[in-house]
């Protein structure tokens, strides 16, 4: 004889909603990480690509700087300054310039002759 709906047990009322419930729960969870990580990727993507055109920005720069410190090393440009801002220096004559030649280098002993501290028999004899 089948029993009536009263009778049943609260957990067999519910548990087909509660399983449908969790269903809905774990495909919409699931569904809402899912955008969230492409929005994500798409975020840092957008990231990279304004870092890496600061830094194709900051390298030009960069090369117009090294050019502009080249051309004020040079010494057309250095003369052109010292003129601007009347400094009256000019080129040393020849016999002001004093031409110094660089000390050889000794040749290094071989590895024999290479003395660090004194022989064993030097150390040992007794002063007196």
């Amino acid at each position: 004889m089948a029993r009536n709906r009263k009778y049943q047990s609260a957990a067999s009322r519910f548990g087909p909603a509660l399983k449908a419930f969790l269903l809905c729960l774990l495909i919409g969870g699931s569904g809402l990480g899912y955008v969230w990580q492409k929005d994500q990727i798409s975020q840092l993507g957008q990231q990279i690509k304004k870092r890496e055109l600061r830094l194709g920005d900051l390298e030009n720069q960069n090369d117009k700087l090294r050019k502009q410190l080249a051309q004020m090393h040079s010494p057309p440009y250095l003369e052109r300054r010292i003129q601007d801002l009347g400094l009256g220096l000019v080129r040393p004559q020849q016999n002001q310039v004093l031409q110094l030649t660089e000390p050889e280098r000794e040749t290094l002993r071989p590895q024999r002759e290479r003395q660090y501290a004194a022989p064993r028999e030097a150390a040992a004899e007794p002063k007196g």
